[in-house]
């Protein structure tokens, strides 16, 4: 029988489904927010919930800004260590989706007293590890007993105030870069239920594990529009947010890098709850256009620790390009921003 380093069995089994599927949907959470006292206005907080962006940025002085986050979730893997690791690279993401580095993080624990804390150890060794990788310092966390087990992040990171990338800063013309490939909700979904191959999980985690990192270090290197990264409101609902209603854009279906297994699973309908609520909010801004059903499934697929969408200067493109590929992750220019039509998103 497989065992981790410190003896604990492989065989364990603590996934319930989780990762970004486990997010509330985003026309639950427009609902809340809007809501919400809005309180007085300060001129530092460059960034806030009300933004839809990635994470909050304040100003502290002219040279810098703090970039801040937070984002946990129950397990969608039985690895707990390789959970760990996915957990912390998909909280360490929003930093590098804002054009940031990061500076430290704390742990969030929730954790059943009952069960083997040896999973627990194995969850926060893969954390600690993404976030020395990122560069971080680990500064400590809070914990809570729960009924089931959920870990993430808080996060602190820094930006120069003049190199901000919100997610909402397209221009006409811009073309949209997708960093990583879809499907890794789907595959989990049919990995729970026995029917994910093991190299459809084995690509699935790689993609989950990847810092988004060694993109965003390119990505500094070019004239950046808007960037997102793209996580639980699947790839359209993210570039929804984008186009923040003043813009459209057209989607080239067959250049968006997907992870092949996950289309024929989503043909077989192992599918998400989480990706229907993502259908059910973004269906009224989005024209599919002769898209095969598994192909709409896999675009609104909620993606654990996702890659970046940038919106770059047509100009530049194809040199960006050219050097995310050299990441070894699947990447391409999907798409590109046009004036707005009567639909925001047209996929063709």
């Amino acid at each position: 029988m497989d065992s981790y380093p410190n003896g604990m069995s492989k065989e364990i089994v603590f996934c319930k489904g989780g990762g970004c599927t486990a997010k509330l949907g985003p026309g639950i959470l427009e609902r809340v927010l809007e809501c919400l006292p809005k309180g007085k206005k300060d001129d530092n907080l460059l960034i806030g919930y009300d933004s839809h962006d990635d994470a909050a940025v304040y100003k502290i002085s002219d040279e810098v800004a703090i970039v801040q986050t937070l984002d946990f979730f129950p397990p969608m893997i039985d690895d707990p260590y390789i959970f760990g690791k996915i957990a912390a690279a998909n909280a360490l993401s929003d930093i590098y989706a804002m054009g940031g580095e990061v500076k430290t993080a704390l742990n969030i624990v929730c954790f059943p007293e009952k069960m083997d804390l040896n999973i627990l150890g194995e969850i926060m060794r893969g954390g600690q590890e993404k976030v020395m990788e990122a560069g971080g310092i680990l500064a400590g966390g809070h914990s809570i007993a729960d009924d089931s087990v959920k870990y993430g992040l808080s996060v602190t990171g820094t930006v120069h105030p003049d190199h901000i990338l919100a997610n909402d800063g397209c221009e006409i013309g811009d073309k949209l870069i997708l960093t990583k490939p879809l499907g890794v909700g789907i595959i989990a979904t049919a990995n729970r239920v026995g029917e994910a191959s093991k190299t459809a999980m084995e690509k699935a985690v790689k993609s989950m594990t990847t810092l988004n990192k060694y993109a965003a270090e390119i990505m500094r290197q070019f004239p950046i529009h808007g960037c997102t990264d793209v996580t639980g409101f699947g790839f359209l609902g993210h570039l929804h947010e984008m186009m923040h209603g003043v813009f459209s854009c057209i989607i080239h279906a067959d250049y968006v890098p997907v992870i092949s297994e996950a289309l024929a699973y989503a043909d077989e309908f192992l599918l998400t709850a989480a990706g229907q609520r993502n259908r059910n909010y973004t269906e009224q801004y989005v024209d599919f256009q002769d898209i095969s059903f598994a192909m709409e499934e896999l675009l609104l697929d909620p993606q654990t620790s996702g890659g970046l969408l940038i919106s770059a200067g047509a100009q530049q493109s194809e040199e960006l390009l050219n050097k995310l590929k050299g990441l070894d992750m699947p990447c391409a220019i999907v798409g590109e921003v046009i004036e707005k039509q009567s639909r925001e998103i047209i996929v063709i």
